[in-house]
């Protein structure tokens, strides 16, 4: 099942995902986006596709910051690494 892209009409939502990609972006220019809304918990989930052998490397990148949005602006964002579905074997 394909998740919904729903962008979020908060304004500091929006900045937010948008300096989350720049800074993934930075480190991981051919990183790629998709913007949804989750359940579990609430909030707005930044899909980041970047062609990596470890995930927990772009983790690093990002993890202060997003600690910063949510812990002190309050911000239900959060951030999924995945690598392109190419490149994950399966046992």
């Amino acid at each position: 099942m394909k998740a919904k892209r729903i962008v979020s009409e908060d304004p500091r939502v929006q900045s937010a995902v948008a300096e989350l990609q720049a800074l993934i972006r930075h480190y991981y220019p051919g990183a790629a986006f998709e913007e949804t809304h989750g359940e579990d918990p609430e909030g707005t989930y930044l899909m980041a596709t970047v062609d990596v052998e470890d995930t927990d490397d772009v983790v690093d990148v990002y993890i202060e910051r997003l600690l910063e949005l949510q812990i002190d602006e309050g911000l239900s964002i959060y951030v999924v690494p995945i690598r392109p579905l190419e490149h994950i074997s399966v046992p």
